[in-house]
């Protein structure tokens, strides 16, 4: 197994890429820290990864609130005694809409859940990690990074953007420990992430693209699917990916490439 004997925590761990995530790198030999705010998705997600023999726990916290997170840490920290991997995937779509009708709340609701958690569960993890080393996985997204033509989706485009400056910062800054910090870029993937999406008025500054419909070139126009990203998460975990920081990898079936 890949993963023999480290520890993990994921957030965003009780549904879609953090699950698949979760079950794949338990399934590889890492003791998991499954961590969300809804308790029910995250204890079905642990008693999938124990009925395979594995050990994960419940982590219940929320990723933009500082005490929250340092606990969450704690929590992992007390139950194993260290922490090898990182994998900072939760997030939300949050509203998007045209610029003059986006809320000053509802930005700042997608800035601190997206990027201030991102920089939350990364900082309070580094202590842990650094007393061995270990792998930092960040899920940014196409947007910000490639497609820009998703009008309206402004606050969201801005975190997943920063989110990568911050892996290319953070990278070089705890290299010296040993620590990899790399960031993923999924396209279009099956979640359940629209769900906690609003869009509104959107046909006010949607533009029509030529490629619209065309979706993934490499898969006919179909989604990725999450155990797919979960596969890229284990790669960037495991010593397979051991000369690789500071690194976007973009996941999406060449849809960025034909959308930008």
């Amino acid at each position: 197994m890949q993963l023999k004997d480290k520890v993990a925590l994921i957030t965003g761990a009780g549904s879609g890429i953090g699950k698949a995530a979760a079950l794949l790198l338990a399934k590889e030999g890492a003791k998991i820290a499954a961590l969300g705010h809804t308790e029910d998705e995250l204890k079905q997600t642990v008693e999938q990864i124990q009925q395979s023999d594995g050990e994960a726990i419940v982590v219940t916290a929320d990723i933009s609130q500082p005490d929250q997170m340092q606990q969450a840490v704690a929590q992992t920290i007390e139950r194993w005694g260290r922490l090898d991997i990182v994998f900072a995937n939760a997030g939300i779509n949050g509203v998007w809409a045209p610029l003059e009708e986006l809320e000053p709340d509802e930005w700042d609701k997608t800035i601190n859940i997206n990027l201030k958690g991102t920089f939350l569960t990364v900082k309070y993890a580094v202590p842990h990690l650094k007393k061995q080393g270990g792998s930092v996985i960040v899920t940014s997204s196409v947007n910000g990074t490639r497609i820009f033509s998703n009008t309206g989706a402004t606050a969201y485009s801005c975190t997943k953007a920063a989110q990568v400056a911050f892996t290319k910062m953070v990278a070089l800054e705890l290299a010296p420990h040993k620590i990899r910090v790399n960031v993923i870029c999924p396209g279009a993937i099956e979640t359940n992430i629209d769900e906690n999406t609003e869009q509104r008025n959107l046909d006010k500054v949607r533009f029509e693209t030529e490629y619209e419909d065309e979706g993934m070139p490499l898969t006919g126009g179909e989604p990725g699917t999450s155990e797919e990203v979960a596969q890229l998460v284990l790669f960037l975990a495991s010593d397979a990916s051991k000369h690789i920081t500071g690194t976007e990898m973009w996941i999406d079936g060449g849809e960025s490439l034909l959308r930008g």
